[in-house]
């Protein structure tokens, strides 16, 4: 693991640090919108460069890993987050919304790196890339319409909006890249890969530089987001590995669909609810948040599941798996 990947959670809670230590400089609050919106679509277009949408047919090639995938990301993750959200946060419906957002998208960068920590199927986990990223982008706003379509705060002109703004442009963009670029992708892709996190980093310093104080008079709620996302974790953890075991899937298999399925993708969800909920700057902040505890939790799990692999306590377990 990459030193500065291993620094993600520390790059991202000191940017908050900055943000609030340089609350309400004047440059910053007066164009916050349009350099929060400008670093989101430079990092999208840094993911959208490396993510090979023309390996989509690659998914199907394991159509068991594929379909237990995608029924545990997009059909029991979005129901399980939805009645987390509404047990432990209710009361807000911003930082419920932040949560289901934050809980829906899978990840497509960082679960790499830990299923590879975890000697999963890198390949495999690569395969499932472009058809979560193509389905949480057109499903995250169906999933928002039937669970939240009551609240005050859905605009659906707005969620149209910032699905242009910060999807559609980014991964035109990077196509016209991948397309005039043939022989200087790679170096392209690698560069941008690089920036994502500083790109993020400047996003997260601008939000909280201009929401302090929203921060600090609903910090008790945004604390209380810790407690459903470390209950997430645990319960698709355990879900994976029984469901592993009934379907008879390898080691790999298995420490790969861990990966895909608990890993989450704040920075695409940040770049949506920026745009597609002005004015209520909570679900953002909630999306921030999320990270701080995501990256260590997927660390410990990268472990866990090597643990499982290797003791001797899991006889069962290693019987179907193994």
């Amino acid at each position: 693991m990459e030193l500065i990947e291993k620094l993600e959670p520390i790059i991202i809670f000191s940017a908050i640090i900055l943000g609030l230590l340089f609350s309400n400089i004047g440059i910053i609050a007066e164009n916050t919108d349009y350099l929060i919106n400008i670093f989101l679509c430079l990092m999208l277009y840094g993911l959208f460069l490396e993510v090979p949408i023309s390996e989509l047919k690659n998914s199907f090639k394991n159509l068991k890993f594929t379909s237990t995938s995608l029924i545990i990301n997009f059909i029991w993750t979005p129901l399980f987050g939805y009645f987390l959200g509404t047990l432990f946060l209710k009361g807000n419906i911003d930082i419920i919304i932040g949560f289901f957002m934050l809980i829906l998208t899978p990840c497509t960068d960082w679960y790499l790196v830990f299923t590879k920590m975890a000697k999963g199927d890198v390949k495999l986990s690569l395969s499932i890339l472009p058809i979560n990223l193509v389905l949480q982008i057109i499903l995250l706003p169906i999933y928002l319409a039937i669970f939240f379509s009551t609240a005050n705060s859905m605009d659906f002109t707005q969620i149209g909006y910032s699905l242009l703004i910060v999807i559609v442009i980014p991964f035109i963009a990077a196509q016209i890249t991948k397309l005039i670029m043939k022989k200087n992708l790679e170096r392209a892709s690698e560069l941008f890969s690089s920036l994502q996190i500083w790109f993020l980093s400047l996003a997260v310093f601008c939000i909280f530089s201009s929401q302090g104080e929203l921060l600090f008079s609903n910090l008790n709620s945004i604390v209380t987001i810790f407690i459903p996302l470390i209950i997430f974790f645990c319960a698709n953890a355990i879900i994976d590995l029984l469901v592993s075991e009934k379907i008879n899937f390898t080691y790999s298999e298995y420490a790969s669909l861990t990966m895909t399925t608990l890993a989450r993708n704040s920075p695409l969800a940040l770049a949506i609810a920026i745009n597609s909920f002005p004015g209520h700057e909570l679900i953002s902040i909630a999306l921030v948040i999320g990270p701080l505890i995501e990256l260590p939790i997927l660390y410990i799990m990268s472990k866990f599941v090597l643990w499982i692999k290797n003791s001797g306590l899991f006889f069962v377990c290693q019987n179907n798996l193994f």
